[in-house]
């Protein structure tokens, strides 16, 4: 069994250059892997393309990158609870490339599975569909969506095994599943790490062959982007 470990969060993201793409995990502040983003901003790698459904807020995960301007490009679903992501992209210093929710998740996906591309009814006829492939099927048009590229993948796990295995919890499967496998290289931060074996082969979400390292992260805050409770009667 390979053991995929890694002692800490500064060997797992070893190798990550200015330039790159990024894909990383989460939806909003759930499931992030909080543990790897402080990590590149304590890096200071900069112009770099990240790949996520939003950038949270401006003081936690990617938006803590926006604010030190280490990202050129954002390819997200939509802009979300960053007033700094708004900033940025109506002043024109960041580069932004809006795509459907369920188009980036399958574009994710496709990258995910070797598929080169696929195509999807959402978008045609919009601006996302301008400069692309479209193609009728069952008298219905569709566009020709490209998979992703990326050179690594950052996700989050509930938790994970020394063979790469990972489950994830609640929400936090969501973009993450899809990514592992997505990218060169994909990085996996856990809360809980076992030796292999000790994980239900039934209840595992990622099969260890998606991903190439993993460490079991610290400190995690798990925010909350807009807390909403019942008022007491």
């Amino acid at each position: 069994m390979i053991n995929k470990k890694v002692n800490n969060v500064q060997e797992a993201v070893a190798g990550v250059k200015d330039g790159m793409t990024f894909m990383l995990g989460g939806f909003g502040l759930c499931g992030i892997p909080e543990n790897a983003i402080a990590e590149l901003v304590r890096l200071g790698i900069k112009d770099v393309t990240c790949i996520s459904n939003n950038a949270g807020v401006d003081d936690f995960g990617l938006g803590l990158l926006l604010q030190n301007k280490q990202i050129k490009k954002m390819v997200s679903s939509y802009v979300g609870e960053n007033d700094e992501f708004e900033r940025q992209m109506l002043s024109g210093e960041l580069e932004v490339e809006l795509t459907p929710q369920g188009t980036l998740a399958e574009k994710c996906r496709a990258a995910q599975a070797g598929f080169p591309a696929f195509y999807t009814p959402a978008g045609y006829g919009t601006e996302v569909a301008e400069g692309k492939e479209t193609r009728e099927f069952d008298g219905k048009m569709y566009v020709l969506e490209p998979a992703f590229k990326s050179d690594f993948s950052f996700v989050k796990a509930w938790k994970g095994d020394t063979a790469g295995n990972l489950i994830f919890k609640g929400t936090a499967r969501n973009f993450n599943p899809n990514m592992c496998g997505a990218s060169k290289i994909t990085v996996a931060e856990v809360e809980e790490l076992v030796p292999a074996g000790e994980l239900d082969p039934n209840q595992i979400h990622i099969p260890g062959i998606f991903v190439q390292r993993i460490f079991q992260g610290e400190k995690y805050e798990k925010r909350i982007e807009q807390r909403t409770v019942t008022p007491k009667s």
